[in-house]
């Protein structure tokens, strides 16, 4: 089964024409780049956007995997920070982060020698909350896991199948997301975010976030498993002093523990109703 998804995968992009793909060091647009050279070789490129909304531990990863794969690698510096419609950080501000990268990257289509321009997403985006995903189809951004109806699980088994370094890595969205809506997303603030991670990564948790609301407050997501040792003594005021150290003004836990997505529930109901079918619009 995973050598015909492999193969599908790779007859898919095949059929595009040459194809730059968005790849964010993750696993999905991994996944993709490494069809996408097994399909066009030389002609066929893997694009990072690099900027204060993305750690750089991201863009490094992001520049090995395109080494170990032996795609064509261009970073690109993205401009979301000049955009005041992003800082205000509204509920579409990815809306205006994959408009920036998307566009960067259609104007060098024809200077790589692309027709097609591909993005990670995958099935099991369908239900979830991404303005991002309106900007893709503006762009005329294809959506090859997506069309073939891969979803996490598929793509997790592909990028094993393919020894991909980052098989099992955790998602890990932009900075910016950390931040609730409403609160204007600065690089102040992601990089207070990016700090408080790594030090919470680097003392051993693995699936966990820090969100940034109002009043520089930090809350902290982490699995329920791991209660137990935010809340020892030493640890809890160890984890306090370096958020705080970083800009923090207050730092809470989640009882309800850690959710992808949990800051959708800000998002005005409106533009949930709107980015509803916009995966589905890409693909049409």
């Amino acid at each position: 089964m995973i050598e015909k998804q492999a193969r599908d995968l790779v007859d898919r992009i095949r059929s595009y024409g040459p194809v730059a793909v968005a790849l964010s060091g993750g696993v999905d647009s991994s996944v993709v780049a490494k069809a996408a050279f097994l399909a066009w070789s030389e002609q066929a490129f893997a694009i990072t956007g690099r900027s204060a909304s993305v750690p750089q531990e991201e863009w490094e990863l992001a520049r090995n995997i395109a080494r170990q794969i032996g795609i064509k690698h261009v970073l690109l510096d993205t401009n979301e920070f000049n955009n005041d419609r992003y800082i205000a950080n509204d509920g579409t501000r990815c809306y205006h982060c994959k408009t920036e990268l998307y566009s960067q990257i259609v104007a060098r289509r024809e200077e790589l020698g692309v027709a097609i321009v591909c993005s990670g997403a995958n099935a099991d985006d369908r239900g979830d909350y991404r303005p991002g995903l309106q900007a893709a189809a503006e762009h005329g951004v294809r959506h090859p896991l997506e069309e073939l109806g891969y979803n996490k699980e598929v793509v997790r088994g592909l990028a094993r199948y393919w020894e991909l370094p980052n098989w099992n890595k955790p998602a890990a969205p932009c900075l910016s997301s950390r931040i609730a809506v409403g609160v204007a997303a600065t690089p102040e603030r992601t990089k207070r975010v990016e700090q408080a991670e790594r030090f919470l990564r680097e003392e051993g948790l693995v699936q966990f976030r820090v969100r940034h609301h109002a009043d520089e407050l930090a809350r902290i997501e982490v699995e329920e498993s791991d209660f137990a040792r935010l809340l020892d003594p030493s640890f809890r005021r160890r984890t306090v002093e370096q958020l705080q150290s970083f800009g923090f003004r207050f730092v809470s836990l989640d009882l309800v523990s850690f959710r992808s997505g949990s800051l959708n529930v800000m998002v005005p109901a409106e533009l949930l109703r709107a980015a509803g079918s916009a995966l589905t619009r890409t693909t049409d």
